[in-house]
């Protein structure tokens, strides 16, 4: 068994975290990736480069020196693909742009994920992690309802990460597109834009109704929520699934279910009930200490996990059992831990073949094997291509039965791809929670997959799709007969992806869990909340992001099928796979580990030159080095910082920056070639904005029944395979007739209907 992109050939100029990240990926999966560093070593010199650059070669070169930016040069002539994420315009001045390369390389595919997109008003700003988390509203706990006062910086470093994603899938998805077309095409992955991605449901909005919002009556999700427990730690527990009654008789207090305490419904009308609960939950779980809570609510099939600490989780036995960590050697940092696999494939399952090289340690291979390929292709060879836009997965169908974000997200990433997607909804269910954000693109039908009709109705359209999407916990769908073993019985070639919170390999393979138990395991609570009571992280990167990452495997799986076998596979892929790497730049473990990166809800940031600070009108980030002290001390305002120690530093950029208006600030900082941004404390407030709007990153749209309802779009933009938006999501059910219809079943609809295995109508999606 091999990867699915063995024979790829990658040169990764990425720098920080992104672009090391985005190859890390690609390698992983069998990619031949050459790593080309400065020769003073990589710009982010962090431990974390062991993961990030796991799998690479290694070559130094100084591109401001011609001997060097021709080996870089021939480099991308002979590569696949290129992955940067310079400012734009460095590559193009290097003579090294995707104009001039993809001419000398027609099926190059050159993957650029710069800070701010090329035509924002704000591509030549420094885009450190900060500034872009400060411009899309990531500074504020959004989760629990409302702004905040004061910004909270997340050490998660979550805009460098979405891009990494988003460019795996788009490179992936461009390769599928290369194999079916012949040529190559430009791709770019902004940060900024990659954001929408995590902001998701928060920019979601549906114009004309005002749906009644739980969060704004006391109690209503109060079960949802961390709890401290006899010993002093705490504990992430959740009631919503079908074993609420259970946990209640394990912990003792059937009455309170009897009575509705465990009920949301009741929580929200009942305001007597609610101040009950509110009252006596955190006195039950100071009963028993976090591990016994754990292991309680695990015996009754419920929802709870302890907040661990990210060293608590490298040394977890769920995450050294499931191989999300896994256990190596480095020739420098001697034995380690580190995040395995992101994505787990069975028949191209991909592996980590070697520890991150040594600078230039591969050099003279390199150069070797360089001088012993064919000469590229003539330039002329362009114009022999296929010029015509078409999407990268045209023509691949889609059997979407997931819920909730991380499943769905999945199914409209293949959507936006250009698959069409067939979302089947169960019709019990009532309401189809996040159906405008994350269904657009797809046609809707609610079948009863419990009914005899409406699982013999599910077998005749697998027959004719070539993807199956699910995300319930391990064993569920096998309950029904629709498991990856049984389908791929009928249909060998079927790509079929399982997407849930833990992963398909045991000790927790079959342990039901959510985005916040997922940031609890993993020490992502613990990271924000600091030494106090644990916080949610301000969106859920865990969903949206498994989302991104099913699809990356979904796009692998294909690939491998249409260049070597035929054969489908099944894709995995979990929300404990995606908190772990979007920690990689902590979660790593060896002799002589410190474990002091910025934690808590006062953190501003992650330094004195890397953090908000508030001016006369509000509040701004900054993202300098030591190196740009001179120039921020010719900025007006700020003479006289240069020579000062760190605190007194911190102290008089604090005084300074207190003087004035953030506009004023961000101006004089960004004239100084200073990375700054204003902080803004909502991320809504981005939907509205012009420029997000002219670039389709809001989108407001008619829905049908709703009126205007604006989401997210898109963020990977792809010159020859555009990704689109797709239609806006249809009424749960409305697609019925036209999808049996196509599928040659026409003649089952009335029968369906009448059987109650299918509805057309009813079923509401918010």
């Amino acid at each position: 068994m091999t990867g699915a992109l063995d024979g790829i050939r990658i040169v990764d100029f990425g720098q920080y975290i992104a672009g090391p990240m985005a190859a890390m990926l690609l390698a992983d999966n069998g990619a031949d990736v050459v790593r080309v560093d400065p020769p003073s070593g990589p710009s982010m010199d962090v431990p974390a480069n062991v993961t990030w650059n796991r799998g690479k070669r290694s070559i130094a070169l100084d591109l401001k020196a011609e001997r060097d930016l021709g080996i870089a040069r021939r480099l991308i002539e002979h590569a696949d693909v290129v992955i940067e994420n310079f400012r734009p315009g460095v590559m193009g001045r290097l003579g090294l742009g995707a104009e001039v390369m993809s001419e000398a390389n027609p099926r190059l595919i050159y993957c650029s994920m710069p800070g701010f997109a090329g035509d924002d008003p704000r591509a030549q700003v420094p885009a450190w992690e900060g500034v872009i988390a400060a411009a899309s509203g990531t500074f504020s706990t959004q989760l629990t309802g409302g702004t905040n006062a004061l910004p909270i910086y997340t050490a998660v470093p979550i805009a460098s990460v979405y891009a990494a994603f988003q460019s795996a899938v788009s490179v992936t998805m461009a390769l599928n597109a290369r194999d079916r077309d012949g040529a190559g095409q430009r791709i770019e992955v902004p940060l900024f834009d990659g954001m929408f991605a995590a902001i998701g449901m928060r920019g979601l909005r549906v114009h004309n109704t005002l749906p009644p919002n739980p969060r704004t009556r006391r109690g209503g999700l109060a079960w949802t929520s961390q709890f401290e427990c006899e010993n002093g730690r705490w504990v992430f527990f959740m009631t919503g699934n079908t074993r609420t009654r259970d946990v209640a008789a394990a912990a003792g207090v059937s009455d309170w279910y009897e009575r509705g305490m465990f009920d949301p419904a009741r929580l929200v009308t009942d305001d007597d009930l609610a101040e009950e609960q509110a009252a006596a939950a955190p006195e039950l779980f100071r009963t028993r200490t976090a591990q016994q809570w754990e292991d309680l609510v695990a015996s009754a099939e419920g929802e709870c996990a302890v907040c661990n600490s990210s060293q608590e989780w490298l040394h977890h036995p769920h995450a050294l059992g499931s191989e999300i960590i896994i256990e190596s050697e480095h020739p420098d940092l001697g034995a380690i831990r580190q995040p395995g696999l992101n994505v787990r494939l069975s028949e191209s399952p991909g592996s980590i073949r070697w520890a991150a090289p040594r600078l230039d340690e591969h050099r003279d291979d390199v150069i070797g094997e360089l001088d012993g390929l064919p000469a590229p292709a003539a330039s002329a060879a362009a114009s022999n291509l296929d010029a015509t836009m078409r999407a990268a997965l045209e023509g691949v169908k889609v059997l979407d039965l997931c819920i909730i974000l991380a499943g769905p997200t999945c199914g409209r990433t293949l959507a936006e791809f250009g698959a069409d997607v067939i979302k089947i909804d169960d019709p019990n269910r009532g309401t189809i929670v996040m159906h405008n954000d994350v269904n657009r693109g797809k046609r809707s039908i609610l079948l009863d997959l419990k009914s005899e009709e409406g699982l013999a109705t599910f077998w005749e359209l697998v027959d004719g799709v070539d993807v199956v999407v699910q995300n319930y916990r391990k064993g569920a769908v096998d309950k029904l007969g629709i498991g990856y073993e049984e389908v791929r019985k009928r249909r060998p070639d079927i790509v079929y992806a399982s997407l849930n919170a833990y992963g398909h390999v045991r000790p927790w393979a079959d342990r039901p869990g959510h985005e916040q138990l997922g940031q609890a395991v993993t020490g992502m609570q613990r990271r924000f909340g600091g030494d106090g009571q644990p916080a949610l992280q301000p969106f859920p990167v865990n969903d949206y992001g498994t989302g991104y990452m099913g699809a990356y495997g979904v796009a692998l799986a294909l690939l491998h099928r249409r260049r070597r076998t035929g054969q489908g596979q099944h894709v995995d892929s979990a929300l404990a796979y995606t908190a772990t790497m979007l920690q990689s730049l902590f979660l790593l473990d060896y002799e002589g580990k410190q474990w002091d990166e910025p934690s808590g809800q006062d953190t501003r940031g992650s330094g004195t030159l890397q953090r908000a600070y508030e001016a006369s009108d509000g509040w701004l980030f900054v993202g300098a080095q030591q190196r740009d002290l001179a120039r921020l001390d010719a900025v007006e305002g700020m003479g006289g910082v240069e020579g000062l120690a760190s605190d007194a530093l911190e102290q008089a950029l604090e005084s300074r920056f207190a003087s004035e208006a953030v506009e004023t600030w961000v101006g004089r900082l960004i004239a100084a070639d200073i990375g700054a941004s204003p902080v803004l404390m909502d991320s809504r407030d981005l939907m509205v904005d012009p420029w997000v709007i002219e670039h389709g990153l809001s989108v407001t749209r008619e829905h049908d029944g709703l009126g205007p309802v604006t989401t997210t779009g898109p963020g990977p933009r792809l010159s020859r395979s555009p990704v689109r938006p797709g239609k806006p999501a249809s009424s749960p059910g409305a697609d019925a007739r036209e999808v049996l219809s196509e599928f040659g079943l026409a003649d089952r609809y009335e029968g369906l209907i009448e059987s109650g295995a299918m509805v057309a109508d009813g079923v509401t999606g918010r």
